[in-house]
């Protein structure tokens, strides 16, 4: 009787098995192809089947992450509303959705990631650090709202500020220095802010922050 009990649960654990497997399958497929295409309403329908959100591409990119890579923010904002992501997995260069959702100025979805409560401040690259270079300031006021550490550094020193004046657009300059940014700072090379902005180019900018040092 054991005997057969037992033939029995292995007959079912091989049919459950050949029919799951090809339906996960299909499924990472059809995911990924509605990430490329930002088919929201196929995402959706994939994820109140059971589909896994946090499931990574064969690159390593965790969906919402590669669907904010190319811009399918449809698809993005589908992955950010199921409470199965993990707002804190990162791609292979460390980088969060908030983060990724802060460069491409996407302030309704960093509003939706923070409030459901993407870390606002990381060791070494910050999403501040990613939205001093946005297209607009709206992103960076909704993380120094949550928190963000204004001057953050990243592993090589840089700060938002230095970020913003490279290549971000003079509002986010504006607004780092109205929360406090320092400019006076340094990174490992020895550049300021200034000098970022003066390599760029950007006089004007580097003579308007060099006002801004503190006196001696």
């Amino acid at each position: 009787m054991k005997t057969a009990r037992k033939s029995f649960s292995f007959i079912l654990y091989l049919t459950v098995t050949l029919f799951v497997f090809p339906v996960m399958a299909g499924s990472y497929d059809d995911f990924f192809t509605a990430i490329k295409r930002d088919h929201r309403h196929t995402i959706e329908a994939l994820l109140q089947r059971g589909f896994d959100p946090n499931s990574v591409d064969e690159t390593g990119q965790p969906g919402i992450i590669a669907a904010l890579l190319i811009e399918s923010y449809e698809a993005a904002d589908a992955l950010a509303n199921s409470d199965r992501l993990q707002l804190e997995a990162v791609n292979q260069s460390g980088e969060t959705a908030l983060m990724m959702a802060s460069l491409r100025g996407q302030a309704a979805l960093v509003q939706r990631l923070l409030q459901r409560g993407a870390a606002v401040n990381r060791v070494g690259w910050s999403p501040l650090h990613y939205a001093a270079t946005a297209p607009d300031e709206t992103s960076m006021k909704l993380l120094l709202a949550h928190g963000a550490a204004v001057d953050a550094r990243s592993p090589n020193g840089t700060t938002p500020l230095m970020m913003a004046a490279d290549y971000g657009p003079s509002a986010c300059v504006d607004l780092l220095l109205a929360a406090g940014a320092r400019v006076d700072l340094k990174n490992d090379l020895g550049l300021t802010a200034i000098d970022f902005a003066r390599q760029r180019g950007r006089d004007r900018l580097a003579d308007r922050l060099s006002q801004r040092l503190p006196t001696p």
